[in-house]
């Protein structure tokens, strides 16, 4: 089983991150306004996400990537695949 960290893109532009154990189903609920920090901000799309093979490690790297720096990592990271 894995565990997934994840970056959406909102309407406005700002980044939201989450972890999930169920990628796709919570992906489903981000869309279907069924997230309360991100209903009002749809459509989100999914922009990057990492596998982690445990709970603690995708918690983990959620803080990690909501830092300055990790939000500065992601930004690059998106602009080098042109997506951003």
């Amino acid at each position: 089983m894995f565990f997934y960290t994840y970056v959406l893109e909102l309407s406005n532009k700002d980044l939201y991150i989450g972890s999930t154990t169920n990628l796709i189903i919570r992906l489903s609920q981000h869309r279907a306004g069924k997230v309360d920090s991100t209903k009002n901000l749809l459509p989100a799309t999914l922009v990057y996400y990492e596998a982690c093979l445990n709970h603690s490690g995708a918690i983990t790297r959620e803080k990690q990537l909501k830092t300055g720096y990790g939000r500065a990592y992601i930004k690059r990271r998106l602009q080098k695949c042109g997506i951003v």
